[in-house]
């Protein structure tokens, strides 16, 4: 039997001081521990993305992350994407202006995945953004509004930067 572990992480901007099995995933330590449902538990082995947070602003799947290695990190799950004033990233915002869900499953591995293609300079074009967002699956086929989402959201951060 294993002894717990303490983490010290930063979750959504906050301070977060855990005590976890070492086997513990991330996943399971956001969703179990923290109450942070918002990932999803898919397929629980890397293949669907809708277990997809950000560590220290690069996405990862939570699902194939020990929550140990994200000791000392900020972890930002779809709980905290928003702005601290409650506005809608301008991701979130362009998947429901382009009904870009339908189940909704999904979708919070697809925003938080479409947010670092966009941070990390992946959506100059459709089949960019396709490629990157290829290990998000979506059973229920938005693929297209998706792709048009985030061409809009990335159009509306850039502009933003100006």
């Amino acid at each position: 039997m294993s002894e717990n572990i303490q983490l010290h992480l930063e979750v959504n901007g906050q301070p977060i001081e855990l005590s976890v099995d070492p086997r513990v995933t991330l996943l399971d330590a956001l969703r179990e521990h923290l109450t942070l449902t918002g990932t999803k538990k898919g397929c629980d082995q890397g293949q669907c993305g809708a277990c997809t947070v950000h560590i220290n602003g690069k996405r990862m799947l939570s699902c194939l992350t020990l929550a140990v290695q994200a000791n000392g990190q900020q972890v930002t799950t779809i709980e905290g994407l928003a702005r601290p004033d409650g506005t809608l990233h301008p991701v979130q915002a362009r998947f429901l202006e382009h009904d870009a869900f339908q189940c909704g499953y999904c979708t919070p591995g697809q925003i938080m995945s479409a947010a670092a293609c966009i941070a990390e300079g992946h959506a100059g074009s459709a089949d960019e953004i396709r490629e990157y967002m290829s290990g998000n699956l979506c059973r229920c086929g938005a693929y297209p509004n998706i792709v048009d989402a985030i061409q809009q959201a990335a159009a509306d951060l850039s502009s933003e930067a100006r």
